[in-house]
């Protein structure tokens, strides 16, 4: 299928539609003529020629946040996809909370899903739940966590990706400072296991290969909201900061919009946000020669995230084998390759 960066405001309003937010309640959107019964025996009886067609499935979508606009795009693509090949797609957002994640999967169970794609906030908390969804029959994909209770995992090696970022981010502050001296903010998400093992290889690469740069700031921001709100305030507190690095899209699109404020309409050559997640905005930015000058994609942009994920999950329900750790891959974008990558 062809991809496509489209318009992320819109995605992640009309993806937003499609779940609960932190409700612990399935509301979802559904493709496909089949109905699972409360008791979810359509499901049971019809999971093993769903599983051989790839057909009539029932996919079970539960994610930590969809005002993460990476994550919102993703789900718009399985969505679409699922409608597509006759397959019905539920997407469920805990609003980050474990407890209300493990109701939902518990939900899942009940109605019967064929297939559960979570996304967890805590993957220890959700171990026990996941190991009684295979008792049942139920196919379990862990999306960015390695877990045991799961078919596979796909996952990202996230202290290798901050690694990338800081990497990134040095060389271009040994290009554009001289002796590699500057003012560096970090905004990162330690709440979060992943993304902590994210911000820690930020920070390695940042020691090891730009020993002059100095982290004066350290913020968390998962989305665009709390970065422009963190930026704002480290850029009044150290105005002379001129590099950032974050965790997450969510965290550098507001970072560029706090630039943007900062500086007005100028766009100094020397300042430059290090990121990843290839978003609307992240593409816009440097298409725009705003402040984003590098993004590490994972696998590619959200939709072929998306892509990628359903077709593993399709396949493997069609029997095909695959190791227990997926892993991803990590490519670095820059204007220069911009071009190529939102293509595909």
């Amino acid at each position: 299928m062809k991809k496509k960066v489209l318009a992320g405001l819109l995605a992640a309003v009309m993806v937003m539609g499609l779940s609960a937010c932190g409700s612990g309640e399935t509301a979802a959107t559904e493709t496909g003529d089949a109905q699972t019964t409360e008791d979810g025996a359509e499901a049971e009886t019809g999971a093993e020629d769903a599983a051989a067609s790839g057909e009539g499935l029932h996919i079970g979508l539960a994610i930590q946040t969809l005002s993460n606009q990476v994550w919102a795009q993703q789900m718009e693509e399985i969505t679409a996809r699922g409608k597509e090949d006759g397959n019905q797609i539920t997407v469920v957002d805990c609003d980050e909370n474990a407890n209300t994640q493990i109701d939902q999967i518990e939900n899942f169970i009940t109605s019967g899903v064929d297939v559960i794609i979570v996304q967890p906030v805590d993957p220890d908390a959700i171990e026990e739940i996941c190991k009684e969804a295979r008792d049942a029959g139920i196919a379990v994909v862990c999306w960015d966590e390695e877990m045991e209770n799961s078919d596979f995992n796909w996952v990202i090696e996230n202290y290798d990706l901050g690694k990338e970022i800081g990497t990134q981010a040095a060389a271009w502050i040994n290009e554009k400072f001289e002796g590699g001296a500057c003012e560096v903010a970090v905004l990162g998400y330690p709440q979060t296991p992943i993304l902590l093992e994210r911000e820690n290889g930020i920070l390695d690469a940042l020691e090891e290969l730009a020993p002059n740069a100095k982290v004066v700031a350290n913020q968390p921001a998962i989305d665009t909201t709390e970065g422009l709100n963190a930026m704002e305030t480290i850029l009044q507190a150290n105005p002379d900061v001129k590099v950032v690095c974050t965790i997450g899209g969510g965290g550098a699109a507001g970072a560029n919009e706090a630039f943007k404020g900062f500086y007005g309409s100028e766009v100094p050559e020397e300042v430059g946000i290090f990121s990843t997640d290839l978003t609307d905005e992240a593409v816009a930015s440097m298409q725009n020669g705003e402040f984003n000058r590098m993004v590490v994609a994972i696998t590619g942009n959200a939709y072929v995230c998306g892509d990628e994920i359903y077709d593993l999950t399709i396949g493997y329900m069609n029997g095909e084998e695959l190791e227990h750790n997926v892993y991803r891959d990590l490519i670095p974008v820059t204007i220069d390759n911009l071009s190529e990558m939102i293509s595909q």
